[in-house]
């Protein structure tokens, strides 16, 4: 089991880990599709989540996400308690996910895609729209600024009137960063980013990953890219069969004989 921080001290938010999980356990039925792992995500840290197919990775993820709820076990946020908060909490609280497949709008266009990942703007109250025209127009126009600024840093700007349809795989998943950036969250959760894209879309999106991770964000990875994961990450944690089975630097990792034998035993979850 990895060491992970005492549940029961007061920590600090500005000491705490940004994603800290303790003995999660989640069921299907009869399943244990997540049996008792830990994680803790350190503050400005890029940390790999790998194992093999069936693994129970993107359910774990999914916990921390919000979008499942724990059978048991515990999830906190910058040291506060969330097992019980939704993904909306989450976002709110500064973790932001993305998706393996991501999922645009696609009859927007890229730009309205990114202005949907704004939160608490004036304008969503309605007698703000009466009352505080002025605040609600400046709002939307520094939200537009920053969406194009955002588009900018995915190379997407020359894109932003197109519908949303247009853009190949590589394309969407930097969509979806950008739009994730929107809210501005502190750690985010990077959902195998580089499943099918092409390399030249690849390198961009590792150079914006690192980018991000050099402006102070947190970062929790999976990916079965290994060459990308050793390339960003100095921490791999891997989970076979809901569990976690090793953690260390790559180089380390990729030597361990239970990992060995767990992607090549076909170890699944």
């Amino acid at each position: 089991m990895p060491p992970v921080a005492d549940a029961t001290r007061p920590t600090s938010s500005a000491t705490a880990a940004p994603v800290e999980a303790r003995d999660l356990v989640r069921r299907f039925g009869g399943l244990r599709a997540v049996d008792g792992m830990s994680i803790a995500l350190q503050r400005g840290e890029m940390l790999g989540l790998i194992g093999p197919n069936g693994a129970g990775k993107t359910t774990l993820f999914n916990l921390i996400a919000g979008s499942l709820k724990p059978t048991s076990g515990s999830i906190r946020i910058s040291g506060e308690e969330v097992s019980g908060e939704g993904p909306e909490r989450r976002i709110a609280r500064g973790l932001g996910r993305t998706f393996q497949i991501p999922r645009p709008f696609p009859e927007m266009t890229v730009l309205e895609n990114v202005l949907t990942g704004g939160q608490s703007q004036a304008g969503e109250h309605i007698w703000r729209n009466f009352l505080q025209p002025g605040r609600v127009a400046a709002e939307e126009k520094g939200a537009v600024d920053r969406a194009r600024s955002l588009l900018d840093f995915v190379t997407l700007s020359g894109l932003e009137d197109e519908p949303a349809r247009v853009l190949s795989g590589g394309q969407r998943k930097l969509l979806e960063l950008a739009r994730i950036l929107m809210a501005d969250p502190e750690t985010i959760l990077l959902d195998e980013p580089a499943a099918g894209v092409n390399p030249t879309l690849l390198e961009i999106i590792i150079d914006r990953v690192l980018d991000l991770n050099a402006r102070g964000k947190s970062v929790l990875l999976i990916e079965h890219n290994m060459e990308m994961v050793a390339r960003l990450c100095g921490r791999v944690v891997v989970m076979a069969a809901g569990r976690h089975l090793a953690e260390g630097p790559p180089a380390e990792v990729a030597r361990n004989p239970a990992v060995i034998e767990a992607y090549l035993g076909g170890v699944a979850a």
